[in-house]
C-alpha cells in the first residue's frame, strides 16, 4: 500500500486519475471502498493501494504546488520533488507561482541545461518541462523544453506555471531548477542560451505555433565564446496586421558602432558574430478586426572562425545578362539539412552570410565562405537568351559555355541551365562544331564528366529531345520551339574540361519538322541514334528527321534496331522515310503496320525522317536505328566486266572504220561550192588570221557528205532520187568564242595537238578528203533546194572542178 502525507503549510495537493481513453479494469482502494480518482488535499494522510498489479497502465498523478508571492514572502531556492513516497505513475509536477507584474522571477536550470522542442515533438527521455507566464489573467506559454540543451535560465515578467512531466519510471529526484526573485524586466520574459563549442541550436516566439501576444517585446541573450561565431537564420514566420508600430527584430551586438540593430522578419539576419549578442522580438498594435499572427522560429550556428574566413573570392558578373548564381548546399532545394548537420555559410559581407546565397548578373561581388568541407556546396546557374527580330537575331552566334566567374571559385557546379527562348516562325540551332554530341542511349552511354539535357516546350507541350554530351557525331540540331538545356556536371573533372566547351547557339528562320539533326559520324565508329522523348514516346503527328553525312570515300550500313515501329494509329499515319541525296535516288517509306527497311548500303548522304500519327493507348513510337561506316570495294566482277566492255566497245570501233574505209573508197566524191572569195590556205600562226574568229571565215567548214546534205530529198523520195549537186548548205549554229566541235573522227587522221593552249594548233592536212571552208555573208538569202546559188555576182564551182583546174587532184 500506498501513504501520502501533506503538510498543510506545504499548500500541494495530489490527484490521481485515470489515464484518458483506457478501461476501467484497475481501481483505487481505500479502507471499505474502491474509486477510480483520488484527490488528497494539504493536510490530509491518505493510505491506498491499486486493485491491479500494473497501475501504471491505467492512472497518472499530478502534484501540484501553490506560492504565493503577492501576500506574502516567496520560498526562492532550490524547487524539490515533493512528497516522496510516491507510486510508480506517470506523473506531472506543477508549481503555480503567483508574483507582482512589478517583479520579475527567473527559474534557474542546472546542467545540462534546456532545449526548446516544437510543439508534438516528444523529449528522448520522455522527461520535459513546460514554462507559462501569468500576466493577469492571460496565460502565455513560453515553450517546451528537453533536458540536455543551452537554455540556462528563464526570466519572466509576473507570475509563472511551470510544469515538469515525469515518466512512470523515472528515477529523477530533483526538479533541476530553482526560482529567485528579480526587479521588472520590463518585457515578456529573457531567455538565457550559453552556447559553448560549436552547436546549433533552434528557439521559438511564445505561444509558437500561435501568435506572440499583441504589442510584446521579449529577448534571447546568447552567451557565446569571444572566439567562436555565431550566425542567425529565420527558418519559419509570419506577420500580423498592424495599426501602429512596426514588427521587428533588433540585434544588441557588443562592440557594434550601430547598437541596436534593426531588422525586418524578412531580411537576412546577422552572420558571423564574434562573441555574445542579444536578439529582440517587437510585436506591433494589431488589427482588431483581422489580427493576423507574429510568429518566429529560427537557429543559431556557433562555430569556430574557418581559416579562410578572410580570403575572399571575385565574381564578377558586370559583363553578363539576364543570368543568376546560386551557390548553395548539396540537395538545394529538395533536401533540406537537418539543423544538427554541419553548416556552411556563403557571405556576401562579413556580415551577410546565409546557407544559399544568389548572385544576379550586372555585379560584382566578393564572397567568402564559412564551411569546414567546400565539397558540401554546389552552383545552379541560369541565362536566359531570347530573340524577337530574326534579322537581328540571325547575326548573332551565342556561345552556351560556362562563364570563367563561375568556374574560377572553389565549389562544384552542379548544374548550368540556358532557357532560349524564340517567338513564333523563328527557331533555334545548337551545334557543336568540333567536339560534336553523342546522344546518351543504353547501347552508347556518356562517360564524360558533364551532359547536356536538351527539351523543347511550349506553353502545352514538352518534348525531352534527349540527354547529349561531348564527343559524339551530332553536329547540328535545330528545333522549333523553347529549348531548356541544362548542363549536369560528374565529379571533379568539369573543371578540366570546361575550357573546351564549344556549344553555340544561334537562331534560324522556321523548319517543318519539330526536329533536325545532322549528323557527321566518326567513319570508324558505330552510331546509335533514338527518337527523342525516350522511352515515353513521340508526342501525337510529331516529325523528326536526321541528315546523316556520308564520306565521299565511303558507304554507310544503315539499320534498324527492331522489325517494326510497334504502335497503331487511332488518327492518321505513322511514317518512316529514307532517302539518298542524288538525283535519281528511289525514296523508300514504310508504315506503321509494315516491317521496317531490312539492314542497307549508302552511298550518299541521306536522309531518315520518322513522323507520327496518334497512337491508341498503351502505344508510343520508340525507335533506334545505327549507322556504321566501311571504305568503298572495288567489286573483281565489276573490274572485269568494265574491261571486257571496253573490249567489246575497241571491236566495234575498228569494225565501223573499215566499214567507213569501205563506202569512202567506194562512194561517189565529195560535193561542195566553191566561193572564190574565201581564203583557202590552212588556218596557222595567229598572225595569218588578224582577225577574231568572229569575224574570219575559219570556222565554217564547208566538207559536205551528200547523205548529210541531201538527206531531206532521200526523204521525200524514200531513198530512190539521186540526189541533186552544187547546192549550199551554209552552217546556222551559234558562233561563239570558241569553235564549233570539230569533224567527227573518222574523218580526221593523224592531228598533232599543240602545247600552247592559248592558240590554236595549226591544222595539219594530211587526208586525201580536202576541206574547203566557206562563208555565209550578212544578209545573204539561203537557197530553198536549187541547183544553183548566186552569191554577189559571183557563180559557185563544184569543188572537184576547182581541183582540176588548179591541178590539185593526185
Amino acid at each position: 500500500s500506498f501513504s501520502i502525507s501533506l503538510h498543510k503549510v506545504d499548500n500541494i495537493t495530489v490527484k490521481i486519475k485515470m489515464r484518458p481513453g483506457v478501461l476501467t479494469t484497475c481501481q483505487i482502494r481505500l479502507k471499505n471502498f474502491s474509486v477510480s480518482e483520488l484527490k488528497i488535499k494539504p493536510g490530509e494522510i491518505v493510505t491506498f493501494t491499486f486493485t491491479c498489479g500494473n497501475p501504471e497502465k491505467y492512472f497518472t498523478m499530478e502534484i501540484q504546488k501553490n506560492i504565493d508571492c503577492v501576500s506574502g514572502p516567496c520560498p526562492f531556492g532550490d524547487v524539490y520533488l515533493y512528497p516522496p513516497g510516491l507510486p510508480h505513475l506517470n506523473r506531472t509536477f506543477i508549481w503555480d507561482v503567483k508574483a507582482s507584474t512589478k517583479a520579475g522571477l527567473e527559474l534557474k536550470f542546472s546542467t545540462p541545461w534546456l532545449r526548446q522542442i516544437e510543439p508534438g515533438e516528444r523529449c528522448p527521455d520522455s522527461i520535459s518541462y513546460n514554462i507559462n507566464s501569468c500576466i493577469d489573467m492571460a496565460t502565455v506559454n513560453i515553450g517546451t523544453f528537453c533536458r540536455n540543451g543551452s537554455v540556462s535560465r528563464v526570466k519572466l515578467l509576473g507570475g509563472v506555471v511551470m510544469s515538469l512531466h515525469l515518466p512512470w519510471d523515472s528515477s529523477l529526484t530533483s526538479s533541476g531548477f530553482n526560482i529567485a526573485n528579480r526587479a521588472s524586466i520590463k518585457r515578456l520574459c529573457i531567455i538565457e542560451s550559453i552556447l559553448k563549442g560549436e552547436s546549433s541550436i533552434t528557439l521559438m516566439s511564445p505561444n509558437y505555433p500561435l501568435g506572440f501576444p499583441e504589442d510584446e517585446l521579449m529577448t534571447w541573450q546568447f552567451v557565446v565564446p569571444s572566439n567562436m561565431r555565431a550566425s542567425v537564420f529565420f527558418h519559419n514566420y509570419s506577420l500580423s496586421n498592424c495599426e501602429r508600430k512596426e514588427e521587428r527584430v533588433e540585434y544588441y551586438i557588443p562592440g557594434s558602432l550601430s547598437n541596436p540593430e534593426v531588422f525586418k522578419l524578412s531580411d537576412s539576419q546577422p552572420a558571423n558574430i564574434a562573441g555574445s549578442f542579444n536578439l529582440s522580438l517587437q510585436g506591433c498594435d494589431q488589427d482588431a478586426q483581422n489580427p493576423g499572427i507574429l510568429r518566429l522560429l529560427f537557429q543559431v550556428i556557433v562555430q569556430h572562425p574557418q581559416l579562410d574566413e578572410n580570403v575572399t573570392h571575385l565574381v564578377d558578373l558586370s559583363k553578363e545578362w539576364n543570368m543568376t548564381v546560386t551557390i548553395h548546399f548539396e540537395g538545394w532545394p529538395s533536401h533540406i539539412p537537418l539543423m544538427s548537420e554541419p553548416i556552411c555559410l556563403i557571405c556576401k559581407d562579413p556580415r551577410t552570410c546565409d546557407r544559399v546565397m544568389t548572385l544576379v548578373s550586372g555585379t560584382v561581388y566578393k564572397i567568402s565562405f564559412l564551411c569546414k568541407d567546400l565539397s558540401r556546396l554546389r552552383i545552379t546557374a541560369e541565362k536566359g537568351i531570347g530573340c524577337v527580330d530574326l534579322q537581328w537575331c540571325q547575326k548573332k552566334i551565342y556561345s552556351l559555355s560556362v562563364p570563367k566567374a563561375i568556374t574560377q571559385l572553389p565549389i562544384r557546379l552542379h548544374k548550368f541551365i540556358w532557357r532560349l527562348l524564340a517567338p513564333d516562325l523563328i527557331n533555334i540551332e545548337i551545334t557543336s562544331p568540333s567536339l560534336k554530341l553523342q546522344q546518351h542511349v543504353p547501347e552508347q552511354r556518356c562517360n564524360t564528366s558533364y551532359s547536356y539535357s536538351i527539351v523543347s516546350a511550349t506553353s502545352e507541350t514538352e518534348l525531352n529531345v534527349g540527354i547529349f554530351c561531348p564527343g559524339g557525331s551530332i553536329e547540328k540540331i535545330q528545333m522549333r520551339n523553347n529549348v531548356t538545356i541544362s548542363l549536369k556536371t560528374f565529379g571533379k573533372g568539369f573543371l578540366n574540361e570546361s575550357n573546351h566547351q564549344d556549344l553555340k547557339m544561334s537562331f534560324v528562320p522556321h523548319i517543318k519538322d519539330e526536329c533536325i539533326f545532322t549528323v557527321s559520324p566518326d567513319p570508324k565508329a558505330k552510331v546509335y541514334l533514338q527518337t527523342p522523348n525516350w522511352p515515353y514516346g513521340l508526342p501525337p503527328y510529331v516529325s523528326i528527321s536526321w541528315h546523316v553525312i556520308v564520306p565521299s570515300k565511303q558507304v554507310a550500313h544503315l539499320g534498324f534496331s527492331k522489325d517494326r515501329m510497334g504502335i497503331a494509329c487511332e488518327t492518321g499515319r505513322a511514317y518512316v522515310n529514307i532517302k539518298e541525296e542524288t538525283s535519281g535516288a528511289e525514296e523508300t517509306v514504310r508504315r506503321e503496320d509494315e516491317l521496317l527497311p531490312k539492314p542497307r548500303n549508302m552511298y550518299h548522304n541521306f536522309w531518315v525522317n520518322v513522323s507520327n500519327c496518334k497512337p491508341v493507348d498503351k502505344t508510343q513510337l520508340t525507335l533506334q536505328f545505327w549507322v556504321t561506316f566501311a571504305d568503298k570495294q572495288i567489286d573483281l566482277g565489276v573490274i572485269l566486266a568494265v574491261v571486257a566492255g571496253a573490249g567489246v566497245l575497241m571491236a566495234i570501233g575498228l569494225t565501223v572504220c573499215c566499214v567507213k574505209k569501205k563506202k569512202k573508197k567506194s562512194q561517189n566524191p565529195m560535193v561542195g561550192v566553191y566561193n572564190s572569195n574565201v581564203n583557202t590556205q590552212m588556218p596557222g600562226k595567229r598572225g595569218l588570221f588578224p582577225k577574231e574568229r568572229k569575224n574570219n571565215e575559219s570556222h565554217v567548214y564547208a566538207v559536205i557528205d551528200d547523205a548529210v546534205v541531201y538527206g531531206h530529198l532521200l526523204k521525200e523520195s524514200n531513198g530512190s532520187v539521186t540526189p541533186e549537186v552544187d547546192v549550199y548548205r551554209p552552217f546556222d549554229g551559234p558562233v561563239g568564242s570558241l569553235p564549233p566541235s570539230p569533224p567527227p573522227f573518222s574523218f580526221r587522221k593523224d592531228i598533232k595537238r599543240s602545247s600552247n593552249t592559248e592558240e590554236p594548233p595549226p591544222l595539219m592536212d594530211t587526208d586525201h578528203d580536202a576541206y574547203t571552208f566557206a562563208h555565209q555573208k550578212s544578209g545573204q538569202p539561203e537557197d530553198n533546194g536549187d541547183t544553183t546559188e548566186k552569191n554577189n555576182g559571183d557563180t559557185s564551182m563544184s569543188l572537184l572542178e576547182n581541183k582540176e583546174q588548179d591541178g590539185l587532184v593526185e
